[in-house]
């Protein structure tokens, strides 16, 4: 059902990534009262120098937690 894609800075190792992408699926679905195999979740590294223009993928009506603020 919900799909959470996690984007950051590069630097961290598979391991990681994995316990960050289970720990997200655990929380999500407990929020949402639901079954874990519903979750899924991806990581993708962003170099720094990218950071803006990635962030231009998402409209401002889906971004509810902006960075900084």
């Amino acid at each position: 059902m919900p799909h959470i894609a996690i984007s950051m800075f590069p630097g961290r190792n598979k391991e990681a990534k994995q316990a960050l992408a289970d720990e997200t699926q655990s929380f999500i679905a407990n929020e949402l009262g639901i079954e874990s195999k519903f979750v899924s979740v991806s990581i993708e590294d962003v170099p720094p120098e990218s950071w803006e223009k990635n962030m231009e993928q998402f409209p401002e009506e889906t971004l509810f937690v902006k960075p900084g603020i």
